[in-house]
């Protein structure tokens, strides 16, 4: 009996560990991914436009078509950033390190440098962008017919229901969200952080982040969007970005985070 017992208890303590540091390692790709993509987004190109689409069209269109487009970029860098752990664990973690700190500082010396009302030539980039896209849609609304266009809320109901979660807003959501995303900061963020934390957690914390900021401008629209201190946000970030990269000084790679 005591030589049964004395083969079972290590296997006890060793699985609680190993679920102890896989919870951890979960935890801790969360908190990282949720928060630099928050300080990523907040006042950025993706922002603007789910701020000013929701304005002129169906909040839940735009909401739909931003978050599809968010969520498969999230997906894909993660899976672009796990492709990466074939190499040793070591060489990622360290590089991953120096990129948050090449981030972290560039993202101060932006800040340092804005005006306070920094962020109004993008929101106007965002508007112009937007009137373009509006007026390809009224020509084809005129050669097609108004019957399935979604020309805002409350107008224009689609000839079948199921159309109105693809109808042209979804679509131009969808579109202009996904394109501003690709190789923004935020996306590049996702990729370095699923190279060292883990992916599910970073999956996870990533898509929440966006949920909230996507959300934040759909409900709060231009005043949002006006408000926020982009030179503020930019500042924060870079603080956050040094943090994460500063954390590698006391966290070793092979300890699961």
């Amino acid at each position: 009996l005591q030589k049964g017992s004395s083969l079972v208890a290590p296997v006890h303590v060793v699985s609680e560990e190993a679920a102890d540091k896989t919870n951890l390692g979960f935890i801790h790709a969360f908190v990282a991914a949720i928060s630099v993509i928050i300080v990523s987004e907040l006042g950025d190109k993706t922002f603007f436009i789910a701020a000013i689409m929701a304005m002129r069209y169906n909040r839940l269109t735009v909401l739909a078509g931003a978050m599809l487009a968010l969520g498969l970029m999230t997906c894909l860098s993660v899976l672009f950033g796990y492709a990466t752990t074939v190499i040793p664990r070591v060489y990622t973690y360290y590089v991953s390190t120096a990129l948050f700190a090449i981030f972290g500082i560039r993202m101060l010396r932006e800040g340092l440098k804005m005006s306070p009302d920094e962020g109004q030539e993008e929101l106007e980039e965002v508007q112009a962008e937007i009137k373009k896209k509006d007026e390809e849609l009224q020509r084809t609304k005129l050669l097609n017919g108004p019957g399935d266009v979604e020309s805002g809320p409350g107008t224009a109901i689609p000839q079948k229901k199921w159309l109105h979660f693809i109808s042209p807003i979804f679509v131009q959501a969808f579109t202009l969200t996904f394109l501003a995303e690709w190789g923004d900061r935020s996306q590049l963020t996702t990729i370095v952080l699923a190279a060292r934390e883990d992916p599910y957690g970073v999956a996870v914390g990533g898509t929440v982040g966006h949920c909230l900021c996507t959300g934040l401008a759909v409900i709060g629209g231009r005043m949002i969007a006006q408000k926020i201190s982009v030179r503020t946000v930019t500042i924060i970030g870079g603080i956050v970005f040094l943090a994460f990269a500063f954390s590698a000084l006391f966290i070793s790679p092979d300890s699961g985070f």
